[in-house]
């Protein structure tokens, strides 16, 4: 019925059946409401009045069931609020709150409502909430805005010099001789203010010099912990540059932010621009304009041309990564100097006719050093300063430009001098450019010493010094063929996770020991794990080549590094997989970018070209024993008395079963010993190493160690300035350079002076491993197994005589008739580092077999037979070509 009916003529408000209604005018079952149902015009019969009710009387009249209902609802909230949280409209359970006593400031939860709805805040909370919180900001920025002040300018922009540290803690040497001069923009050529602005921020004249998209971006990075960016604006970079420390910190960019705005509306564009120029980092210790006009050009800055301007404004990005001086920046340098120059093109800077006038890249003057950056000092600053940029971001060159630094080194200056000495001692009493400068010139030589199982670098030789116009760091450099310093890594691979050719009673590839049998004649077929010829570029099948003609026949593995045969390790290679050799190389330290492309057939033989540094701490696995510790050069970095936390040292990580490692250590020991390492005996006490040669003597290495110390010694020529490998044969009257020879003796000359008076150090004897794996076509033996220097030298049916005409090799020396009882052995050369000596298998095979067919077939002589590609190489050809006159 509707609300709005008449309402009841009824002023007494009997108790009758009309009046014991709840729901306006139903009469209640059994003539009486149910317990707690709300009884409306009165009082049930007996009952005491309800406290606040108001007594029906005659001027009161009937209520309407909508204000019943609206009496009802209050009176449940209130009955609720009394019995407990949950009760209803009604009194019962489930309904919402109750109407609050006094009035709450913040309607929240919300009353009268129920459920979801309970918890959403009004539309009018909402917006005071972000009115308030808008204006908090509002207001902070605005505070942080008047009381943030520009530093001082010349305050900022002071340098200091950087201390640099020996490894007991005494200073070697101090960097950052102050090189900075202030001119006024109108003594910086018009050409270099144009060229920067065009390619650091072509609407400088016109921003507001802050970039939204460029600081959201760099923030975050920052909060999410990927690559920190700095500000793309000039008014940025200038206020970073000048007025804040390079932390990436969200404190930092907030503080750059505010000053930036407040510099570019204090100051104008030409006087935001003039700071800029003074206050950025060019490299070679320059700081401005000025100073980088006269270290590149020996010129003011008003007098650089358009082709010089262009060449600092790309040096804005990274002066050491694009410093043209440093060989390997070259070409980097050339393509940003081409960028800048038309990207002014296309701001309007520069007409097109103007753009044609740079037709050649304008080298820059050779850079000069401070006296105190003589001798190996200056590549062991670079190192460290390398090293710190790396562990720390935040920590850019134009940071240490600046200066503030206490770097503390791991160099120990005994071994650093006594490295360089027997160097020097080397080239004086075996060179002779003057004599010989055909072949004696341009001999580059580079060395490091590291601790094994701890990684600390305590010693290089990165050249003959800047003072002699050798600025790059032959010991970190990489581009140099390792050659068969490389096959003790194979033979690892080999006894950590087997040979494919054959499996255990577990399923898996067995495990070999250095007493397996392999195939070393000259020109021997490689077989593939399907037992079939690997075919080489040619389609015909691969045959590797040793230095000589030798055919021993089957040897041991112990014998076969001994002697450097390259045939075994080759093959050893495919049984292994070459890929598995390559990631065990990685994990033991090389870097990924130096090795070579592992699918190569002559994978094994050194194709890659990991720099010094990088050797010796690969080969201080195997001296502590399985343990991987990346090399370090600096311990403690302290910057404006706070000390980084960055520069802890690195985890040491086991990468081989300590059984594996001490076998190979048990295999160089006897190369050092017996084979081509020779001339370390005279050091009189246990060594352990490898020789490396490539072919036609591109370069010649030694890697040695005792338990305590590694050092690898490296040999090239390559004339500075011109990228390339030239030939060692030749080098010292000899006809060929080996491993064994002058890289082998700058080791024992330099060991002879650190190790003097030092106790002699044992090798631990190793335990047995893995088991005797002959390679296919190896003879039946009923005899002992080999010692470890016995050759199993049986004829072989396998052996292949090359039918083409053969380009004569020279034997080494150890296979030359000699009137002398015994000879040295010398190592054999690796011939597939000549271009096209290199071939990529044709195929992989879809299955690996578990073993491959017992016994080779003899090979008959026929044209179709293809000899040693050694035999027919060019350069510049063949597939898997290493480059040797390509530096990386």
């Amino acid at each position: 019925m509707s609300e709005h009916r008449r309402r009841s003529p009824n002023p007494d408000g009997d108790q009758g059946p009309q009046g014991n209604r709840a729901d306006g005018g139903r009469p209640y079952a059994y003539g009486s409401p149910p317990d707690g149902a709300p009884v409306y015009g009165g009082d049930r019969a007996g009952a005491a009045p309800r406290a606040g009710a108001a007594r029906a009387t005659a001027q009161q009249p009937r209520l309407t069931r909508a204000e019943m209902r609206r009496q009802g609802q209050k009176a449940g909230a209130k009955g609720g609020a009394a019995e407990g949280p949950g009760r209803g409209a009604r009194g019962g359970k489930g309904g919402g709150p109750g109407k609050p006593g006094k009035k709450r400031f913040i309607d929240y939860p919300r009353f009268g409502k129920t459920g979801v709805r309970r918890w959403i805040p009004s539309w009018k909370l909402q917006l005071s909430v972000f009115l308030l919180f808008f204006g908090t900001g509002v207001a902070l920025v605005g505070a942080a805005f008047a009381f943030t002040e520009v530093p001082n300018l010349n305050a900022a922009v002071e340098r200091q010099n950087n201390i640099y540290y020996w490894a007991d803690g005494t200073e070697m040497t101090r960097q950052g001789d102050t090189n900075r001069q202030v001119v006024g923009l109108g003594d910086i050529s018009k050409d270099l203010q144009n060229a920067a602005i065009s390619i650091e921020n072509a609407s400088f004249w016109n921003d507001a010099g802050i970039d939204p998209k460029g600081i959201a971006r760099a923030v975050y990075n920052m909060a999410s912990g990927g690559e920190t960016q700095g500000g793309s604006t000039i008014t940025q970079q200038y206020v970073k540059n000048a007025y804040l420390s390079q932390d990436q910190t969200l404190t930092r960019k907030a503080k750059e932010l505010i000053i930036t705005l407040k510099v570019n509306q204090e100051k104008g564009k030409p006087e935001i621009l003039t700071g800029y120029l003074n206050t950025s980092w060019f490299g070679r210790g320059a700081t401005g304009a000025q100073a980088a006009a006269q270290a590149y050009y020996g010129v003011p800055a008003k007098d650089l041309n358009l082709c010089q301007s262009a060449m600092l404004a790309g040096l804005l990005k990274g002066a050491s990564y694009y410093d043209p001086s440093i060989a390997a920046n070259k070409t980097r340098s050339v393509n940003r100097w081409n960028e800048v120059l038309d990207r002014m093109v296309v701001t309007g800077a520069i007409t097109k006719e103007r753009r044609a006038e740079c037709k050649e890249f304008p080298m820059p003057l050779e850079k000069k050093v401070s006296a105190s950056m003589n001798g190996q000092v200056s590549y062991m600053v670079e190192l460290a300063n390398k090293y710190v940029m790396a562990k720390d971001k935040n920590i850019t060159e134009a940071a240490l430009g600046r200066g503030g630094y206490q770097i503390y080194t791991t160099f120990q200056r005994d071994k650093v001098d006594a490295l360089k000495k027997s160097v020097d001692d080397f080239r004086a009493e075996t060179l002779d450019e003057v004599k010989r400068p055909d072949n004696d010139r341009f001999v580059q030589v580079g060395a490091a010493s590291v601790l094994p199982g701890d990684g600390a670098i305590v010693a290089i030789y990165g050249g003959d010094g800047v003072e002699k116009g050798h600025h790059t760091d032959n010991a970190d450099t990489f581009g140099i063929p390792v050659g068969s310093t490389f096959k003790p890594f194979v033979l690892a691979a080999a006894m950590q996770d087997g040979v494919q050719t054959e499996t255990g009673e577990d399923g898996k590839p067995k495990r070999i020991n250095a007493d397996s049998r392999y195939l070393a004649d000259d020109k021997s077929e490689i077989r593939g794990l399907d037992g079939k010829p690997v075919l080489g570029d040619d389609k015909k099948p691969y045959r590797q080549k040793n230095s000589g003609n030798s055919k021993p026949g089957y040897v041991t593995l112990r014998k076969a590094m001994e002697q450097s045969y390259n045939v075994p390790f080759v093959q050893l290679g495919q049984d292994v997989g070459t890929k598995k050799v390559g990631e065990l190389a990685e994990r033991m330290g090389l870097r990924k970018e130096s090795l070579a492309d592992s699918s190569t057939i002559s994978f094994p033989l050194g194709t890659s070209t990991p720099s010094a540094i990088r050797m010796a701490s690969a080969y201080g696995v195997f001296a502590a024993r399985g343990v991987q510790v990346d090399p370090y050069s600096v311990v403690k970095v302290v910057h404006q008395g706070a000390e980084q936390k960055q520069f802890t040292k690195p985890t040491p990580t086991p990468v081989l079963e300590q059984a594996v490692a001490d076998n190979v250590t048990d295999v160089l020991v006897n190369v050092a010993k017996n084979g081509t390492g020779t001339k370390t005996n005279a050091l009189n006490r246990p060594i352990a190493g490898k020789t490396g040669t490539t072919d036609k003597g591109m370069s010649a290495w030694w890697v040695g160690y005792t338990p305590s110390l590694v050092t690898s010694v490296g040999m090239w020529r390559e004339e500075p300035g011109k990228p390339g490998l030239l030939t060692l044969n030749g080098t010292a009257k000899k006809d060929e350079i080996h491993g064994g020879d002058f890289p082998t003796d700058i080791f024992t000359r330099y060991m002879k002076t650190i190790l003097n008076g030092q106790p002699k150090e044992n090798f631990p004897k190793p335990e047995e491993i893995g088991e005797q794996v002959d390679s296919s076509g190896a003879p039946s033996t009923a005899s002992p197994t080999p010692t470890a220097t016995e050759t199993v030298a049986v004829p072989s049916p396998t052996t292949i005589e090359p039918t083409a005409p053969t380009v004569p090799t020279e034997a080494p020396p150890s296979e030359k008739p000699s009137e002398k009882p015994t000879e040295k052995p010398t190592e054999t050369k690796d011939p597939c580092l000549v271009p096209g000596f290199c071939p990529t298998p044709s195929a992989t095979p879809s299955t690996k077999p578990t073993g491959r067919p017992t016994g080779r077939p003899t090979t008959s002589t026929s044209p179709s037979t293809s000899t040693s590609p050694s035999d027919t190489a060019s350069p510049g050809g063949g597939a898997g070509n290493n480059g040797v006159a390509q530096l990386g």
